[in-house]
């Protein structure tokens, strides 16, 4: 079946959209678990029932291998849909408050609440994924939904339009494409959460524009990756593992790896172990393998190129490219300083700088002195060094020994810290993402015989019995001079156990 043609939602229908979408909200639709369910099962078979249509789109839009897609998008998406399809019923279920003698009876209570309408932003690298996964969430949630696909994927943006409102509930969940007008016009609207997943420019935009309507915002950003390789690794193991990161989908990856921190001594190992992967993965070269993909613009094609050709590191395996295919050949550098154009941005393709460190301390200064990625990775079989990196340094996620897999591993929150992002989704967290945490008491009239204090007109007794109902003991602290006495009586004893083996040692010299 051929894919749809693109074509822009009019800019005027975008606040038509919004209020439609509120109104259906407001109307009780979304809260019955029941119809929840009915909703999530319908997402799923959306992507069942048009796998091969989705993977034609995206071999159109990224030159994607259709193997390719199903190990990094398909089978993790429906697992994800499949998942708050059967445990939405438990997530939603109220939740008691820890127990608390004072507030025990009014039975306090966090129900798990729809946050309302939600905006999900979708970037260009993992449409399928980006785009399903938190739209499951937020239906598990009980919320409405518009989702923006991005412009550089037409074929999946038009595709995505097209069977949305054949699957899903149209009064509830709507799809907008369109570049920056539509976007722009996306965000002059209140929303009640919104997600976005791209870069870190977008993101002050997106972000700046929330602002102006109070709108929440999760934000997924990237940043550049390091890999911190120790000597101690397992390299053939390392090599192939960080050779597939660095090119599944050509390197566009939020959590590929960017940059490559290895000890000198070690560096000349790495890279030929690397080198020999490549023409593994590669045997005719990647640019006539049905296995690797291509950049997905001409604009971001000449942004690479232009970051290769500005680089003072050498070329140690790679470096071809053509305009026409938008292909850039899985590239090694050399020698690369830490003010190379290659460390410049997130490079967001099949480029690895690789940088020489005396140490793994060195390596971990050099990740603390940039903005915190949203991923991290060392290589290493010593446990020391495993350690060492990981209580040494701050990330959205961390992987030993391979690369990628945080994304899609079940039970773990996905998302940044500081610059690479806000907030997390994945699973439950994206139901969590989307969801109020609305607390509740329900105060029976008889407890104010117990809390009548709090009453006007305040009087010695009932100050004193506030008092003791609401203000709570402390442990008892020691003070300063039982501290001092203990430190004198440490040093005493100190003292007096050295003079004692003085003594012995004199005694023992005088018998002899």
């Amino acid at each position: 079946m051929a894919v749809p043609d693109y074509v822009p939602t009019p800019v005027d229908d975008i606040p038509t959209i919004r209020a439609e979408l509120g109104a259906a909200f407001r109307a009780g639709t979304t809260k019955p678990i029941a119809n929840r369910r009915e909703q999530l099962l319908a997402l799923a078979y959306l992507l069942k029932d048009n796998i091969d249509r989705f993977k034609e789109a995206l071999a159109s839009d990224l030159g994607r291998p259709a193997l390719e897609t199903d190990v990094l998008e398909v089978g993790g998406t429906l697992h994800e849909i499949k998942d708050a399809y059967d445990s939405v019923a438990r997530w939603a279920r109220p939740q008691r408050a820890p127990f608390a003698l004072n507030y025990a009876a009014m039975r306090p209570t966090i129900r798990k609440e729809p946050k309302g309408v939600v905006l999900i932003i979708v970037p260009f690298n993992y449409p399928l994924l980006l785009t399903l996964e938190p739209l499951a969430g937020a239906i598990a949630a009980g919320c409405a939904a518009v989702v923006k696909p991005s412009e550089l994927t037409p074929a999946f943006s038009a595709l995505l339009a097209d069977l949305v409102p054949q699957y899903l509930d149209p009064a509830l969940y709507r799809v907008v494409n369109g570049a920056v007008p539509e976007t722009t016009k996306l965000l002059e609207q209140p929303w009640d959460h919104i997600l976005f997943t791209g870069s870190a420019r977008v993101a002050r935009i997106v972000l700046a524009a929330a602002a102006r309507t109070l709108s929440p915002v999760t934000t997924e950003l990237g940043g550049k990756s390091p890999v911190i390789v120790d000597a101690s690794c397992d390299l053939r193991t390392t090599a192939r593992r960080l050779v597939w990161g660095k090119t599944a989908n050509a390197g566009q990856t939020c959590v590929a790896p960017d940059y490559v921190l290895v000890p000198r001594a070690f560096q000349d190992k790495l890279v030929q172990a690397c080198i020999d992967v490549l023409k593994e993965f590669y045997p005719d070269g990647a640019a006539e393998s049905d296995s690797y993909s291509r950049i997905v613009s001409p604009g971001h094609h000449a942004r690479l190129s232009a970051l290769l050709e500005k680089s003072g590191g050498t070329t140690a395996y790679g470096g071809g490219k053509r305009a026409e295919d938008k292909f850039i050949e899985p590239t090694i550098v050399t020698g690369v300083g830490l003010d190379d154009s290659l460390m410049s941005e997130e490079l967001f393709g099949p480029v690895l700088p690789i940088i020489a460190v005396e140490d793994i301390n060195e390596a971990i200064q050099i990740v603390n002195a940039r903005d915190h990625p949203l991923a991290l990775y060392v290589f290493t079989q010593d446990s020391r060094v495993k350690k060492q990196v990981l209580d040494g340094t701050q990330s959205g996620g961390a992987v030993v020994n391979d690369c990628l897999l945080q994304v899609t591993a079940d039970g773990l929150p996905f998302g940044g810290i500081g610059p690479s992002g806000s907030g997390s989704h994945t699973g439950k967290y994206s139901f969590d993402m989307f969801t109020h945490t609305r607390s509740t008491l329900d105060n029976p009239s008889w407890l104010d015989l117990v809390m009548g204090g709090r009453f006007p007109p305040f009087t010695d007794k009932s100050t004193r019995m506030m008092r003791a109902l609401l203000v709570p003991s402390l442990p008892a602290r020691k003070s300063k001079s039982a501290a001092n006495r203990w430190g004198s009586y440490w040093v005493m004893l100190s003292l007096a156990c050295a003079a004692a083996a003085y003594g012995a040692k004199l005694i023992a010299e005088r018998k002899q």
